[in-house]
């Protein structure tokens, strides 16, 4: 297994992008969603975008966004991903991907052998999938609920499949995902936050630390 692609989700503090600059953390997520605790406003989003600089891959969440806000993104934020994580149809994928220029990331919510069944419609339209756990009933996110979904599914997923893996993921079970499924990439949200919307600088510590200390068994075991 190839050490997993990181990003830190919803991050919205330079002293959070700091923390994972100072891993190596090759990808960040700024959300856009007034819902979520996370929110950042389009201007804030410019203002921390310009301190990152070209330091990481910028990412940014959003919700069924129309064509007015995917062209404000685009042009006041400057992006490498757009994450969809509404409704999003195939086609509406296709079409981001084509009116913006930038990546698509498609998030899908996983609860049972179905779910991960509904991966194919999106495979070769979005450049990467977001596996995320389904969310609870009543929740008013469609993700960042700190809760997980049953690993052993992703057995069933195409090989080389670009996927993330998203869902109460903290620095305590990652380790434990890592060695279950391999997958690729892992986003974190609200697993290292003290409070929601609020990055803990240690837990983000934590978390690297953790994804580290599992790979080197699996690299070891690899190369043996």
């Amino acid at each position: 297994m190839r050490h997993p692609r990181i990003k830190i989700c919803g991050l919205r503090t330079p002293e959070a992008v700091d923390a994972v600059l100072r891993h190596g953390g090759p990808e960040v997520g700024f959300v856009h969603f007034p819902k979520s605790p996370r929110h950042l406003s389009l201007p804030d989003m410019a203002a921390l975008r310009a301190y990152l600089g070209d330091r990481a891959a910028v990412t940014i969440v959003t919700v069924d966004p129309d064509d007015a806000l995917l062209e404000a993104i685009r042009r006041d934020i400057r992006p490498d991903t757009i994450q969809l994580h509404g409704s999003e149809t195939p086609e509406r994928v296709a079409e981001i991907g084509r009116r913006t220029g930038l990546a698509t990331m498609k998030a899908l919510s996983v609860h049972d052998a179905h779910d991960i069944a509904s991966v194919a419609s999106y495979r070769g339209i979005a450049d990467r999938l977001l596996l995320d756990a389904k969310a609870p009933k009543g929740a008013v996110l469609p993700g960042g609920n700190g809760v997980a979904f049953d690993w052993r599914l992703l057995a069933g997923l195409p090989a080389g499949l670009d996927y993330m893996l998203s869902g109460g993921l903290t620095p305590d079970n990652v380790g434990a995902a890592l060695r279950q499924a391999a997958p690729p990439g892992l986003d974190v949200s609200s697993g290292v936050e003290s409070a929601p919307g609020v990055k803990d600088i240690h837990l983000i510590d934590q978390f690297f630390d953790a994804v580290l200390a599992a790979s080197q068994p699996l690299e070891g075991r690899r190369a043996s």
